[in-house]
């Protein structure tokens, strides 16, 4: 009997990989440095993560933490969103964060200390971070070959004459008290700024810098100073690296910058922000969220960031090649201060923002720091 030919048999089929959506929020400007470095970033995702679809939404950056916090007080939002970590202690405490601790385990190789405390909360991650933001000095290396690495260099140089545009603000100034050994709290998170003369001695100092910008007119925050230091009227001016974007379209090469002038106890010690992604605790794809916001934070993603947006990198394996953003990474790791997460910072803005009276002469430091310490410990 002849056997019948045996047919091949067919190949398998393979059942397509499962596509997940992400939803991402941002609050970048249309049209800006940031959102077009970031769009590259997500074309460039959407080739080499095909499974994921991340559905991209822009938010108004004044609307978008009200937003969020709305939509996930009503059990939906978007899986992730990117935003400064201003109110990061605050979202964790209402509920509106998801703890990535575990999931986020093992996965941050390479990233700079200060960017993972700054997503952190109580020893719990809660946040990829993608870069860091402080105040900074900037200054017009044509008008100003070498920036005043002291507070008594400084002073000297606005006594002398040289327009310099320092931002009075308890946010932009809050790195002079620690260059005079001042702290707001201890600890403890208690208001001390009336212990010790630190803090008296910082807001005489910037009292004294504030008297001489008066005398001269010379702008007093950093959107007055916006234009007379692009235009180099002023040769200097105190700000956050928000800010580089315009001044180095305005500057070129001739753009400088520097750490807040050090002070008699060390260096400044300005507030460090840290960007990054959070995301949402009603969120079922929340592994596939953190992959994105993993890929959005690797090294080619970074870089582009770096490159094209002026983002200061948490990452330490990038190639800075930009002396200013090199000076930039330097100034943060040499002297910054993690912005804090404590319901408590809420008392420093509330008793120590108000700064008229103490620099128009009305009351003396030592009374206005022991004021708003009272007030705070009532």
């Amino acid at each position: 009997m002849l056997l019948a030919a045996c047919a091949p048999a067919a190949p398998a089929e393979v059942a397509p990989a499962e596509i997940v959506e992400v939803t991402f929020w941002h609050a970048y400007g249309t049209g800006s440095a940031e959102e077009l470095a970031l769009t590259k970033n997500l074309e460039q995702a959407a080739i080499d993560m095909p499974n994921i679809k991340i559905n991209v939404l822009q938010v108004p950056f004044n609307d978008i933490f009200n937003k969020y916090r709305t939509d996930v007080g009503a059990g939906a939002g978007p899986d992730m969103f990117i935003a400064p970590n201003d109110s990061l202690g605050d979202d964790v405490r209402g509920g509106f964060l998801a703890d990535i601790t575990d999931i986020a385990a093992g996965k941050l190789d390479g990233v700079n200390q200060l960017g993972i405390d700054g997503m952190s909360l109580d020893g719990k991650l809660y946040g990829i971070p993608e870069t860091l933001k402080a105040v900074a000095f900037w200054y017009n290396k044509e008008l100003l070959p070498t920036p005043p690495a002291t507070t008594d260099e400084l002073l000297a140089l606005m006594q002398g004459g040289t327009p310099v545009s320092i931002s009075y603000g308890c946010y932009h100034h809050y790195g002079f008290f620690g260059a005079y050994g001042g702290q707001i709290f201890d600890e403890n998170w208690k208001v001390v700024a009336d212990q010790g003369t630190g803090v008296v001695d910082a807001v005489t100092y910037l009292t004294n810098l504030y008297t001489i910008s008066l005398e001269n007119a010379w702008p007093k925050n950093d959107s007055d100073g916006l234009a007379p230091f692009q235009e180099g009227s002023v040769v200097a001016i105190t700000n956050g690296n928000w800010a580089m974007g315009d001044y180095k379209t305005a500057l070129g090469d001739k753009l400088g910058v520097a750490p807040l002038p050090a002070g008699p106890a060390g260096p400044a010690t300005p507030l460090l922000g840290v960007d990054g992604f959070y995301f949402n605790p009603n969120s079922q794809n929340k592994e596939a969220a953190l992959e994105v916001a993993l890929y959005l934070t690797n090294k080619a993603s970074q870089t582009v960031m770096m490159t094209e947006a002026g983002h200061v990198p948490v990452r330490t394996d990038i190639e800075i090649t930009d002396p200013l953003m090199q000076s930039l990474v330097d100034a943060f790791n040499a002297g910054s201060t993690i912005r804090p997460q404590v319901p408590q910072l809420g008392l420093y803005w509330s008793n120590f923002c108000g700064t008229d009276d103490v620099f128009q002469g009305k009351v003396t430091p030592a009374e206005w720091v022991a004021t708003g310490a009272a007030n705070a410990n009532k």
